[in-house]
């Protein structure tokens, strides 16, 4: 049975067990949900990695790496623009200030990261899909920030908020999805200054899983902790971490005012931010792995700190979203060897200044969920999963470089992510597992198809996709010769047509409901 970390106070403090059904071999009972016809099947909880993390760094490298990012603090320093407060508190913490430009002592940001937790635990409004962040734990999000979808009709188009609510529940639904995640398109139907306030809802109402909160400005940012304390109740949200959110450096070597102003309300309310610079190869660092790396671990080391000094304790994760560009055209490109050699290294510094990582997902250049979307998002997730990472945004439905969530992609990817996590259990040794008897039953020359080991055993030995095709050419030319993005769109309409919402208290959906109404109430609409 899988169990999560997370104490109940219903169970005195022992660790929740998950649901029946929900640590059965690699989902198969939601495996066999989904063949029958009769949905998604059973939630699973987040991964518990059994695999050691793939390392590309020696000690030497890492040390060295290391003393680059301290001589960029020390010397080229970090921009905090336009935030006085910034400024002064790290005036008055002993870093050189001038202008916006900061200059960190050597040691300054590691000695204030001490505070910052290894591990947290992310609260779900429904208590079974809390998530541990950090350790040897691997939380799965959807895709995050595209203004266009690739509908179901097959149409490339702006995103709506009906959009927006059918991922939300695509990911609820989705049993190896363990997090609602955050804008998971852009609903460009709503104004600028209000969509936060759907989008937050959304989450909030058609899942229970746990979610991220607006960073788009420090007021928004203050909405969402509101909303929060609404849903959590008000004492439950000053002491436990329930919104995740993700802090973009404007690399190289920025922070600006937007995101410093997110990151200020979220850290003072103990709710936990991504540091994470963001990075193409090429125009926002060097070329090369370990450039990147260097300017990677200077500008988390700043970011980071900088949340402690806001509040010593709040939690922070170490995030980089590493691309190369395309020497010719200047374009993103996705699923090639230097990003993932990025992610490797950075996963490793992450580990050693004892922060939870963030990294990859199912990322591509593509435009369609063709051959290209599969390889590449194919190359990035398993270097994810293989890094150690903790938290992957872009989980599932990320297309044409971030500027597109597709649903045909989405159902693709959500199929592959149930592959990882059952690649992450443990190799089972139990007397089932070792199968002595069926070697025995079957002795030399024969076959194991019909013996009795098998027979136990052929519902869940292995993992069976919900979108390959592995049946004879006779079989998939009378069912109509679909390719993967056919059936893939099929199961995104049966999901759909399938969906319940899951149950939420009367009183506080009302409350909510005012909120979001009277703080649309309280300003124009603004497309800008």
């Amino acid at each position: 049975m899988v169990m999560t970390a997370a104490a109940d106070e219903e169970t005195g403090g022992e660790p929740r067990r998950a649901p029946a059904g929900r640590g059965e071999r690699g989902g198969a009972a939601a495996r066999r949900a989904t063949r029958s016809g009769g949905g998604p099947g059973e939630q699973l909880t987040y991964i518990r990695r059994a695999i050691k993390p793939y390392e590309v760094l020696d000690e030497e490298g890492l040390a060295l790496i290391e003393a680059n990012a301290d001589t960029v603090l020390e010397e080229i320093g970090i921009e905090f623009r336009d935030d006085a407060e910034a400024l002064a508190l790290w005036k008055e913490a002993g870093a050189d200030v001038q202008g916006d430009r900061v200059h960190f002592p050597k040691g300054l940001c590691r000695e204030l990261m001490k505070t910052a937790p290894s591990v947290f635990t992310q609260h779900a409004r429904n208590p079974a899909r809390s998530v541990e962040i950090g350790g040897d734990a691997t939380v799965f999000a959807p895709v995050y920030g595209p203004p266009f979808v690739r509908d179901l009709e097959g149409n490339r188009r702006y995103a709506t908020i009906e959009d927006f609510r059918n991922f939300v529940k695509l990911a609820y639904m989705a049993p190896s999805i363990h997090h609602s995640g955050g804008t998971v398109c852009e609903p460009v139907d709503v104004p600028v200054n209000k969509r936060h306030l759907d989008m937050v809802f959304a989450h909030m109402r058609y899942s229970d899983k746990p979610f991220m909160g607006s960073v788009t400005a420090p007021e928004r940012a203050e909405d969402t902790v509101a909303m929060a304390r609404i849903l959590f109740g008000e004492e439950f949200v000053d002491n436990n971490t329930v919104v995740i959110n993700l802090i973009n450096a404007n690399s190289p070597m920025v922070f600006d005012e937007t995101m410093l102003g997110a990151a200020k309300v979220y850290a003072r309310a103990n709710q936990a931010c991504i540091i994470t610079p963001f990075i193409l190869a090429g125009a926002m660092s060097p070329v090369t792995v370990a450039g990147t790396l260097t300017q990677v671990l200077a500008e988390v080391l700043a970011g980071a700190a900088f949340t402690q000094l806001v509040r010593p304790g709040a939690p922070v994760l170490f995030g980089t979203f590493a691309s190369s560009i395309s020497m010719q055209s200047g374009a993103p490109t996705f699923g090639t060897p230097e990003p993932s050699l990025v992610s490797y290294g950075a996963a490793q510094l992450a580990r050693r200044v004892g922060l939870p990582f963030r990294t990859g997902g199912s990322l591509t250049g593509a435009k369609t969920a063709d051959a290209q979307a599969a390889y590449e998002s194919a190359n990035t997730l398993n270097s994810t999963v293989l890094a150690g990472t903790n938290f992957v945004l872009h989980a599932a439905g990320w297309l044409e470089g971030g500027l597109v969530s597709s649903y045909e992609k989405f159902m693709m990817d959500v199929d592959q992510l149930g592959m990882q996590q059952r690649f992450c259990e443990p190799i089972d040794l139990s007397e089932n597992g070792q199968a002595m008897d069926a070697i025995r039953e079957v002795g030399p020359g024969s076959h194991y198809l019909g013996c009795a080991h098998t027979q136990a055993n052929f519902q869940t030995a292995f993992y069976r996709s919900s979108i390959a095709d592995n049946n004879s050419y006779e079989q998939w030319a009378a069912e109509g010769e679909k390719a993967a993005h056919q059936r893939a769109n099929q199961l995104a309409r049966n999901w759909l047509e399938m969906y319940q919402a899951p149950e939420l208290d009367q009183g506080i959906e009302d409350g909510l409901t005012d909120f979001v109404a009277r703080r649309k109430e309280s300003m124009q609409d603004a497309f800008a």
